[in-house]
């Protein structure tokens, strides 16, 4: 009786499964195994040693980067670039904080900690307000605008809040033509100016951080080739490739040749030779 109420128990108990299936319970404190935390011997790495490399850079206004990319996105397939522009007055913070790896910078600038590289000089302009005695002039030197006011970028903000002053005439600005050229504000003019010292721009890096990715980037901003042996990826060794299959199959000797005549037995004698005339 005892062994018949206990199946008929058990089968009121598995109505509420579907189907009626067995269903094991697990104690509360088992944990499952997604929800498993790793051990120390667990081959999973963490995010930042699993993600994959990526080389950022920043950028100051005027500076164009377009053909540096090209030729890295030609040459390094494996590592994407990132690029972004900054302020004059952040060039160097993108670096500090870990923003870039990397950062075209307008010289001066503190170079302590830093590897810094110099790669042209820029075109001095004077930018004036539309209508300005200058524009009748393709060049125009500093020494003929001693009678000008002359507003300083920095105090106003930046190049295109300058710009912006300018536009409204309240002076003139000196900027570097680049960046006339990249901002173009509406209503202002900008003129070629001589006597005025030449900005220059450059490219730095943490010094601590030199790698071969980063030489690898030194070198296509410098203009060297992808062959050239300064270049990280051309010093690695290349695979040797397999030596082609020998299609003319196994060589075959061609049977000797009975010779026709005799050889000339005074042929190669040198003085002695019988020929006519020698003795």
């Amino acid at each position: 009786m005892a062994g018949f109420m206990d199946w008929e128990f058990a089968e009121v108990m598995l109505q509420g499964y579907p189907g009626g299936r067995y269903c094991e319970d697990v104690p509360a404190d088992n944990e499952s195994p997604q929800n498993a935390a790793p051990s120390d011997n667990s081959p999973a790495d963490s995010p930042e040693e699993a993600a994959p490399r990526v080389l950022r850079f920043a950028y100051v206004a005027g500076v164009t980067p377009g053909k540096w990319i090209r030729r890295w996105e030609e040459r390094v397939l494996d590592i994407p670039l990132q690029s972004f522009m900054s302020d004059d007055g952040a060039q160097l913070e993108v670096l500090r904080d870990g923003s870039a790896d990397l950062s075209f910078v307008r010289l001066p600038v503190d170079r302590e900690g830093l590897s810094v590289i110099p790669l042209y000089e820029e075109q001095p302009v004077v930018v004036a307000p539309k209508g300005h005695e200058i524009s009748v002039f393709e060049e125009v030197a500093l020494a003929d605008l001693a009678e000008e006011t002359f507003l300083d970028v920095a105090e106003l903000g930046g190049a295109e809040m300058a710009m912006q002053v300018v536009a409204s005439g309240a002076g003139l600005v000196i900027l570097p033509m680049s960046v006339a050229r990249h901002f173009n504000v509406k209503d202002t003019v900008a003129r070629r100016l001589t006597g005025a010292p030449a900005t220059e721009i450059a490219v730095a890096w943490p010094s601590e951080s030199t790698d071969e990715i980063i030489e690898e980037f030194i070198g296509i901003v410098r203009g060297r080739t992808a062959q050239s042996s300064r270049q990280p990826s051309a010093q690695q060794e290349k695979p040797k490739r397999e030596p082609k299959p020998d299609r003319r199959g196994p060589a075959v000797k061609k049977p000797k040749v009975a010779q026709r005549y005799a050889p000339n037995p005074d042929k190669g004698r040198g003085k002695g030779s019988r020929k006519k005339g020698k003795r």
